[in-house]
């Protein structure tokens, strides 16, 4: 029964990621934000954020940042078929922004 009550909480577009504290060390505030933004923005779901969150902690380097994270968004959305929409949007984002920086 924990399982699916599970489900239920997840599929609720109301519910709120608590981050442990292992990924809050190695996502600071500005990453976090962003995966909130892409979830608003539909570019990720539940499901794609954790893929996101896995390969995240997964890495090896002691430093990450922002920039890390939308490369890690693609190369989990290029990866996913059936994302190529996500994928697009999201690399349209990511080279959007770096073009007004630049």
């Amino acid at each position: 029964m924990e399982e699916n009550a599970s489900y239920f909480i997840d599929t609720d577009p109301l519910t709120m990621r608590i981050y442990t504290k292992k990924e809050n060390v190695r996502l600071d505030a500005s990453c976090r934000g962003f995966l909130l933004f892409l979830e608003q923005i539909q570019v990720l779901n539940l499901e794609t954020r954790e893929m996101v969150i896995d390969r995240v902690m997964s890495l090896d380097n002691t430093e990450f940042n922002l920039e890390d994270l939308k490369w890690v968004v693609l190369m989990v959305l290029f990866n996913i078929p059936g994302y190529e929409n996500a994928y697009q949007q999201m690399e349209e984002l990511l080279f959007e922004v770096e073009g007004y920086l630049h």
